[in-house]
């Protein structure tokens, strides 16, 4: 009953820091809807601020089954994945009519750098976030450049999806989010063109080296004639 009654708080909480805000969100509306006294409330959250804290624990407990693992089950293309995930905000957007961004990332603007300890655990959801792409497009191998830093590519996703999502609430339209999307997808599609092109240089470059080979060890080698013993030249040597 205790686990059911802590559960029940943080999911009001939760639902009311992304449609309110936290500061717009009072602690007595939380516990009205969620049905419990004041004691009970208290009891397993002292303050606001423990609350929040409860609520980015949820967050960072629910990233993986309500937004990484959906993307992952949805293609076995490690690319792919990455654009499944957009399609996971994307959708909530609709559902909303653009009126909810990530929840996370509205708090991380409203309260990130008041409190360190909520900072602290917001650095650590995107931080979680950043590395299950960045292992997506590491299982992308050779499709993507050698070279390429992927982590900071990840980085590049997460900045692109909380900019899509802020912009398309302020438009109140899923045109700035597309657009921002579609630019992304440009640029990963250089990124794997470009790898491709590389690796038929290489492949060019090795064909040739195999076919010089080939003409140096098939060359035939060629006769010399015999010196005699009593040449000059040979004497003089």
């Amino acid at each position: 009953m205790a686990v059911d009654t802590k559960d029940r708080i943080l999911d009001v909480a939760a639902r009311m820091f992304h449609e309110q805000g936290f500061a717009g969100t009072g602690v007595a509306t939380i516990q009205r809807r969620a049905g419990v006294n004041s004691g009970s409330l208290y009891h397993f959250f002292p303050s606001k601020e423990a609350l929040l804290i409860g609520v980015l624990e949820r967050h960072l407990e629910q990233l993986g089954p309500s937004l990484l693992d959906r993307a992952a089950a949805a293609t076995e293309d490690p690319i792919g994945r990455v654009f499944a995930l957009l399609d996971v905000y994307r959708e909530r957007l609709r559902i909303s009519g653009c009126a909810r961004g990530c929840p996370v990332g509205n708090l991380a603007l409203e309260v990130g750098d008041a409190k360190p300890r909520v900072r602290a655990l917001i650095d650590g959801y995107f931080s979680v976030w950043v590395d299950e792409v960045r292992g997506w497009l590491r299982t992308a191998g050779d499709r993507l450049p050698a070279g390429l830093d992927r982590r900071a590519l990840a980085r590049l996703v997460l900045s692109v999806m909380e900019g899509a999502v802020m912009q398309a609430r302020t438009a109140k339209s899923l045109e700035p989010f597309d657009e921002a999307v579609a630019q992304l997808h440009l640029y990963i599609d250089g990124l794997l063109s470009q790898a491709q092109h590389g690796a038929k240089e290489r492949e060019g470059e090795r064909s040739r080296a195999a076919r010089l080979y080939a003409h140096v060890v098939e060359r035939p080698s060629v006769p010399t004639e015999p010196v005699e013993a009593d040449e000059p030249e040979w004497r003089a040597w």
